[in-house]
């Protein structure tokens, strides 16, 4: 059953192009898709067939769900875009990629991926903190993948960049199905203004 703070009809995947080295990372990828079709929820993501996006793609598709992909037209090659996607969705760069899979998802979920997973993980974060949106973001951290990252953030807070609160808007599970019950229940926290002397 659906929360009553948040109605979660889509959420865009954010993972890398490749697949990695342990074949964890694909399983697991498959394993949202699937789940995220089972739970009748869309599926928004960077369009491709190839690596993490290629295999939460065909996870969502193997079980009849729907699939939006948005990819910029520079990227758009016949060996690269998912043929068997619901909607592919053309965009003119990679900054309006990421505003259209913003718009077209109501929650974000971050799997294991590199300099580009970041950025696209880091926008949403950093929009989220001015309060330009209060959707849940959730970082799948398959195989200890982000372990690093979570000290990172932690040290952010330790030394003063980061506020806790805002920290903690950042949903974090090595289970997907733990993460999607998180984002079912998120209630969006009131942050604080960040724009401040110790903030900038």
């Amino acid at each position: 059953m659906r929360n009553r703070f948040y109605m979660v009809n889509s959420i865009a995947v954010f993972c890398g192009s490749g697949d990695g080295f342990n074949d964890v990372y694909r399983e697991a990828a498959w394993q949202l898709g699937e789940m995220l079709a089972e739970k009748e929820i869309g599926l928004v993501y960077g369009g491709a067939k190839i690596g993490l996006m290629g295999a939460v793609a065909d996870g969502v598709l193997d079980k009849n769900g729907k699939v939006t992909g948005v990819i910029p037209s520079f990227l758009q090659t016949k060996e690269l875009v998912h043929e068997s996607i619901s909607e592919l969705v053309l965009v003119e760069n990679m900054h309006e990629r990421k505003l259209k899979m913003h718009e077209l998802s109501d929650a974000v979920i971050t799997l294991p991926g590199g300099w580009g997973t970041m950025d696209e993980l880091f926008e949403m974060l950093t929009w989220a903190q001015l309060g330009l949106h209060k959707k849940p973001i959730g970082l799948l951290n398959i195989n200890g993948y982000y372990d690093s990252l979570k000290v990172l953030f932690n040290n952010m807070v330790l030394e003063g960049f980061l506020d806790e609160c805002v920290n903690n808007i950042l949903l974090i599970s090595e289970s997907v199905e733990e993460l999607l019950d998180m984002i079912n229940n998120y209630e969006a926290p009131d942050l604080p203004v960040v724009i401040s002397k110790q903030t900038t």
